[in-house]
């Protein structure tokens, strides 16, 4: 007979690993550190420092003098960099370098500074609390509660990539809509945020009209400020819900630059989308490049990252009005899928050179 002391014995939990225990500590205190070195990233981003260190070699002082800032605070800040092995110190002169390399990825003003990346850390850590709240209360936290600064970061850390890859890595996926562009269409630039996107596409092709659309008026705002400081003539910017996209007349091509996962309802702005293309049009997404099922996402390195700001902002700001919810890594299968469902004909989906984070999607409307 098996008696109650061998039962309980027989069904208890088997005690933890010490070592498993101790790495796995190790890796959340990981984690943790990742977080407080992205912050003082940003800080060296803000402040220039980062830029004012690549240009040679400097002590504290110097640094300090170079960039206009307190000594002691650069200090610390220096020495935070050098534990984290960003910084290089040379204790024998006192003076700290950003090595050449770590300087192509953290300075200048083209896609391969990775510096403005760590604002979107920065800013979505004060929503924790809202977006916990969430979890047992419901809804969630509306777009508008990340106004403006969620605006002003996005568009730092687009304005890089958009400038380096719009024309010569985006644009030639969409083949041959460029050329089109060149003789003289219509476009349409839906969640165009600060227009940036949409104002170099008018630059670039003066023959066709181009109309920016937001939610965000503050963000319309900055649009028509730099459309006016580059003289264009052929570009305006309408504050309107996706979902109310005109569809008379119709265009010929219509951009989404990361804004379709955000929405309260992306299937039917996809399908507002298709309507509002004339025959033959073409929808050019631009999205985060993931599958859509957990499991094939684990070997993605980004993946922890994609699926944190999913739930600190993109997911949060459609639950707060019962939208659909997406998610950042709605996946390159929903996505076709929508895109299917709201009746485009012809789907591609384009890897980007040097963009390790997002695809694009080319979608045509038949003909007829």
């Amino acid at each position: 007979m098996t008696t109650d002391l061998e039962h309980r014995g027989s069904t208890a939990e088997p005690s933890p690993d010490p070592a498993a225990v101790e790495a796995f500590a190790e890796r959340v205190f990981g984690y943790y550190t990742g977080g407080m070195v992205t912050y003082m990233i940003d800080v060296g981003h803000r402040t220039g420092l980062l830029d004012r260190l690549a240009e040679a070699p400097a002590s504290s002082d110097e640094l300090a003098a170079r960039g206009g800032a307190s000594e002691r605070y650069v200090r610390e800040w220096l020495a935070a960099l050098t534990a984290a092995g960003v910084v290089s110190y040379d204790p024998r002169t006192v003076r700290y370098e950003l090595p050449t390399e770590h300087a192509v990825c953290l300075t200048g003003g083209g896609a391969l500074n990775l510096a403005p990346q760590s604002q979107i850390t920065s800013l979505l850590a004060t929503y924790v609390p809202d977006v916990a709240r969430a979890f047992t209360e419901g809804g969630g936290v509306p777009f508008e509660a990340y106004r403006p600064a969620f605006t002003n970061v996005m568009d730092g850390l687009s304005r890089g990539v958009l400038d380096s890859t719009l024309m010569e890595g985006i644009l030639p996926c969409a083949s041959p809509l460029p050329e089109r562009m060149l003789h003289g269409i219509r476009v349409a630039d839906v969640g165009c945020g600060t227009g940036h996107s949409t104002n170099l596409m008018a630059r670039h092709y003066p023959a066709s009209r181009f109309v920016g659309y937001d939610i965000a008026t503050h963000a319309l705002d900055r649009a028509r400020e730099e459309a006016a400081g580059w003289a264009l003539g052929n570009v305006s910017f309408d504050a309107r819900d996706a979902r109310e996209l005109p569809v008379d007349p119709p265009f010929d091509a219509v951009f989404a630059f990361d804004v379709i996962h955000d929405l309260v309802d992306p299937a039917g702005v996809l399908r507002r989308i298709h309507d509002a293309l004339a025959p033959g049009g073409v929808f050019v997404m631009y999205d985060v490049d993931a599958a859509s099922s957990l499991e094939d996402n684990l070997d993605h390195p980004l993946a922890p990252f994609i699926y944190s700001v999913s739930t600190l902002h993109c997911l949060t700001v459609s639950l707060s009005e019962d939208g659909a919810g997406l998610g950042t890594a709605w996946g390159r299968d929903r996505a076709t899928g929508l895109l299917g469902d709201a009746g485009f004909a012809e789907i591609g989906v384009h890897d980007l050179p040097d963009d390790p984070l997002n695809c694009l999607y080319v979608a045509s409307k038949a003909t007829r």
